[in-house]
């Protein structure tokens, strides 16, 4: 009964004219005049479920959020894609993981030719532990992974080594990606922040309540702690650095998702890094105008370019 459960509840969609999907060449000079999709979401699963399930009650859940990106991306392909020289794969948040979880299928559908490539935005959730020391979200992936029965698109060299919840995790899917990927994500993202890290069970006095909801509340213990927060994603992306096609831009913004608002995407006053925005180093990325386009942020509140980035709503 939410905009996220049926499509009965759909709002208009909110990013058809920002950032990445802009139609004005000053704002989005690299990607403007592209055909574009926004493809809504709404099976809980970043589009990989597969299954049927009983209710309480007794009634049916059906699970299909699997058919239901392979059925979008068929008819795209019918409707010309599939005569595409570039195409581009992204998504933010959950599908951001939806992107990683489906890069290589999406490319395995073009001529080796066509340049096709994947943009993860604000997808890269960690597999860490609470300020209690319980990995709590986990149980929040095992729990899609196990009811949703997301096998089919975990990849099998994963699955021969590691139980499918941990296949689930962006740190695993990057390892085994073939197709070119570029991560954007920000290392204080508050959505991580509020469900991973400080989850309200980790929190009981709610000592946290205002650091979660504005970076600017924290004290000096709690930046400490959002910095090894931090330190575990550059972590996890090393396999990133090795991997010579790919691209990333990490910064200490306190936000979650930019590649779909003009403000973080491409303007006076978004985010830089290397003196570059996102949407500078997502371009130099695709059409290969330079090497090497890697950026991590050094640790908050070094960037002064993030002030103009409002702390997302909870």
């Amino acid at each position: 009964m939410t905009v996220l459960g049926s499509s009965d509840f759909m709002e208009p969609v909110q990013f058809a004219g920002s950032g990445i999907l802009d139609s004005d060449q000053h704002l989005n000079p690299d990607f403007y005049n592209w055909n574009k999709v926004y493809v809504r979401y709404c099976d809980g699963a970043s589009f990989s479920g597969d299954a049927e399930g009983r209710a309480q009650d007794g009634s049916i859940l059906h699970f299909r959020g699997l058919r239901i990106y392979e059925a979008v991306i068929d008819e795209l392909m019918e409707k010309g894609l599939a005569k595409a020289t570039q195409a581009l794969l992204t998504g933010c948040s959950a599908g951001g993981l939806a992107t990683l979880l489906h890069c290589d299928d999406f490319s395995a559908r073009f001529p080796k030719e066509a340049s096709v490539k994947c943009l993860a935005d604000a997808g890269f959730f960690l597999n860490a532990k609470d300020i209690s020391g319980e990995r709590s979200f986990r149980a929040n992936f095992d729990g899609v992974v196990q009811l949703q029965n997301v096998r089919e698109v975990l990849y099998k060299d994963c699955l021969a080594n590691k139980d499918p919840t941990e296949c689930f995790y962006p740190a695993e899917l990057i390892k085994s990606i073939h197709t070119s990927v570029f991560i954007l994500n920000s290392a204080y993202d508050p959505s991580q922040i509020r469900n991973i890290l400080v989850p309200g069970s980790s929190d009981p006095d709610k000592s946290w309540l205002s650091c979660k909801d504005n970076i600017k509340n924290c004290n000096s213990t709690q930046i400490q702690i959002l910095h090894g927060f931090r330190n575990e994603m550059v972590n996890d992306l090393k396999v990133v650095q090795e991997k010579e096609d790919w691209g990333m831009f990490i910064n200490s913004c306190f936000t979650h998702c930019q590649a779909l608002y003009g403000i973080s995407w491409n303007s006076p006053i978004s985010p830089k890094l290397g003196n570059k925005t996102i949407a500078k180093a997502v371009g130099d990325w695709y059409f290969g105008r330079r090497q090497g386009v890697k950026y991590i942020d050094c640790e908050y509140p070094c960037n002064p370019t993030c002030s103009s980035l409002l702390p997302t709503p909870p």
